[in-house]
């Protein structure tokens, strides 16, 4: 198959790319490299840079490559960003995603996985969260996801469109040749890998104060190739079920100080870090039901722990401590 992937020199995109030409599809990825990496996209891919607002690029791409499905990452994703500028995460996440949706229906291509988010659901009234859990969104990031699956379910029933929406809770892990390399890094295990290895001095964990086992937030990590899967899953599954929304995760909870101390178990370092203030937008706790996804798709995860995820986190990180800025992706 044909499959454009926007965002694919991205942490997930990049990933997903990886495994979908392991399936032998053809695989072309569009990227503007504001926070993705040209070197992360593997050669045997066809890449463009460029932005999923410009609308003749996305055209001419297309029609090039007579696209049959795409699989659409790019998006602003900073929760903390999106409450001090939520402009930039309704312009990228909705107005340029509707420039995709309207390039894709002009071009008889009626086939999209959505990246979706956790952040749809906001704080949780029952654990773990099922694809029934009332969506109130409490950041922006999430209200912006949450408005573009609402758009393609407008778009299903209207124009025919197929979708599947990926809600996952927290991507973490690296393959061999792919790992998590964010230009404005904010995430939880690559942070705490970069004290390890000596690359930032600590860590800010923001807020102490939730009710929790020891005062930090309560999050759900899965492998990034586990998500991959689930979309060459929805490859088959756009065809049974038009306009299908899963949960990814595993189930489990960990706080924050939990995932510092399997980090500092697997690297053998000491990390050190500071309490901050609470970061606003940050739900309490996010922990997914994959139920809907193990029935329907075949799928639930093939790394079973977190310490398997975070230790493919730190195999790649040593491998590679500048990310890809001085590093091949080979």
């Amino acid at each position: 198959m044909r499959i454009l992937v926007t965002g694919g020199a991205g942490y997930i995109g990049s990933i997903c790319v990886e495994e979908l030409l392991r399936q032998g599809h053809e695989l072309i990825v569009i990227d503007n490299l504001q926070e993705g990496h040209r070197e992360a996209v593997l050669p045997e891919a066809c890449f463009y840079e460029g932005d999923i607002g410009d609308a003749e690029c996305l055209d001419r791409v297309f029609r090039k490559h007579e696209i049959e499905c795409v699989i659409h990452f790019a998006a602003e994703a900073s929760v903390g960003a999106s409450m001090t500028d939520p402009h930039r995460f309704f312009l990228t996440n909705v107005t340029k995603g509707l420039i995709l949706l309207e390039t894709m229906r002009a071009n008889g291509c009626r086939k999209i996985i959505f990246s979706s988010s956790a952040a749809i659901f906001g704080d949780p009234e029952v654990l773990p969260m099922g694809e029934g859990h009332p969506c109130r969104p409490i950041n922006a990031y999430g209200e912006s996801k949450l408005m573009f699956e609402k758009i393609l379910g407008w778009y299903h029933a209207s124009y025919g469109f197929q979708f599947n929406a990926f809600r996952y809770f927290n991507a973490a892990g690296a393959t061999q040749r792919l790992g998590e390399a964010h230009r404005h890094e904010s995430h939880l295990i690559p942070c705490l890998i970069q004290v390890a290895l000596g690359l930032r001095e600590r860590i800010s964990i923001f807020g102490s104060d939730y009710p929790t086992s020891d005062g930090t937030c309560v999050r759900d990590y899965l492998h990034v190739a586990d998500i991959a899967r689930a979309h060459i899953l929805a490859l088959n599954n756009l065809d049974q079920r038009h306009s299908a929304r899963y949960n990814l995760g595993h189930g489990i909870g960990y706080t924050n100080l939990e995932v510092l101390k399997i980090v500092e178990n697997i690297s053998g370092k000491k990390i050190l870090y500071e309490f901050a203030p609470r970061r606003p937008g940050d739900p309490i706790r996010l922990v997914a039901s994959s139920a809907l996804a193990e029935e329907e798709l075949g799928w639930s995860p093939r790394f079973s722990s977190l310490e398997d995820i975070v230790r493919s986190a730190w195999e790649w990180h040593l491998r590679h401590p500048s990310g890809y800025e001085k590093n091949p992706s080979g």
